[in-house]
């Protein structure tokens, strides 16, 4: 499809898969010319996100192969369009989950673009253009200014890749549902690359920390590594029933589907559960824990870009960064693999001008 638009003229090198198997492999492909709008970007490093995974293997049903998959896209820009006022050559940039929007509807207009009904991923989506968007499993990015943001020159442009999906998904609710409260308890279900960012958020909001996991393995790392005031062990009741209403805020991220029961009941009354985690099965979600605590229980997706340049500078000032693991492009399908088994402390991110020298 992409080979037949008319300004898509730009050789560029990158890493897909070809069907459902989701292996990945090397893979040349067009990318637009830079347009007045657009900055082009010298992409350095990508996150690899539970998404990717998804959609690699067509778990949604929704895949478009070949498919170049990546949404936690940092770089440096190399071009610059005559409306694009706001960058220059050589700024420090990144580009998350979101590609094209309708610019015209409320949500578009409040920059919560992210919940605009006709909003198109940087990946597996259909540009204005009518081309197949690629993601940032590859070397060049050209990208609409208004998807784009600055990285503070504090961050190292690879630790701060998977802030552009995993930390925006947790700032956004965090934001909205007014979980910035010094001395507040917030609980963080999950402990993987959006919990572990979760906490980092928490600990500089001033908030009491708590990781909830079915894993005892994960409470030293909660503690030691990432600073959690306290850690609850799921699968213990006595823990359980003492950590009843304690809570005022929980995120959930866990990725596999659980019963959301036992969660509730450590929320005081009146506490706000926020799903980010994306399980492909229906959560159990009984009725008693809602009534007798007065509960709320809601979703959230990604964040708007002004929100998530908000989110950029405040990981500048206060120096928060994702623990990563630097993956070389040809080591994407074992990235995967462990991807798949948690096997990762707490994102894997590609060095995408790594050579393929082992």
């Amino acid at each position: 499809m992409t080979e037949t638009t008319p300004n898509h003229t730009q050789t560029v090198e990158g890493w897909a898969a070809m069907d459902s198997n989701g292996k990945i492999a090397p893979f040349v492909f067009k990318r637009r010319e830079n347009g007045e709008d657009d900055v082009t970007i010298k992409i350095l490093y990508c996150g690899i996100c539970h998404t990717d995974l998804h959609h690699v293997k067509d778990d949604w049903g929704i895949t478009m192969y070949p498919i170049v998959p990546g949404h936690e896209i940092t770089g440096v820009i190399t071009k610059v369009g005559s409306n694009a006022t706001n960058f220059k050559v050589g700024d420090r940039v990144g580009v998350g989950c979101l590609a094209a929007t309708c610019l015209e509807c409320e949500f578009c207009k409040a920059s919560e673009e992210n919940y605009c009904d006709k909003v198109q991923f940087t990946y597996n989506g259909i540009f204005w253009d009518g081309s197949i968007t690629y993601g940032g499993y590859s070397k060049m990015l050209v990208a609409d200014k208004r998807y784009v943001v600055h990285v503070p020159d504090s961050l190292p442009l690879d630790a701060a890749a998977p802030l552009l999906c995993a930390g925006i998904t947790v700032f956004s609710p965090m934001k909205y549902y007014n979980m910035s409260q010094p001395g507040k308890k917030l609980g963080v279900v999950g402990l993987g690359g959006l919990g572990h960012v979760a906490i980092k958020f928490g600990k500089a909001f001033g908030l009491h920390v708590t990781v909830i996991s079915t894993s005892p393995s994960k409470e030293k790392e909660a503690k030691e590594r990432l600073g959690a005031d306290d850690f609850i062990l799921s699968t213990d009741p006595e823990r359980m029933e003492s950590g009843k209403r304690s809570l005022d805020y929980i995120i959930d991220t866990v990725a596999a589907k659980h019963s959301l029961g036992p969660i509730l009941e450590l929320l005081k009354v009146r506490g706000t559960l926020v799903l980010v985690g994306a399980p492909d099965k229906p959560l159990d979600l009984p009725s008693f824990p809602l009534f007798f605590g007065k509960r709320n229980v809601a979703g959230s997706m990604i964040g708007g870009m002004k929100e998530t340049q908000e989110m950029m500078d405040f990981c500048g000032k206060h120096n928060i960064t994702c623990d990563i693991e630097l993956v070389k492009p040809d080591h994407i399908n074992e990235a995967l693999d462990r991807l798949a088994r948690n096997d990762v402390r707490y994102r894997f991110v590609i060095d995408i001008d790594a050579s393929s020298d082992h």
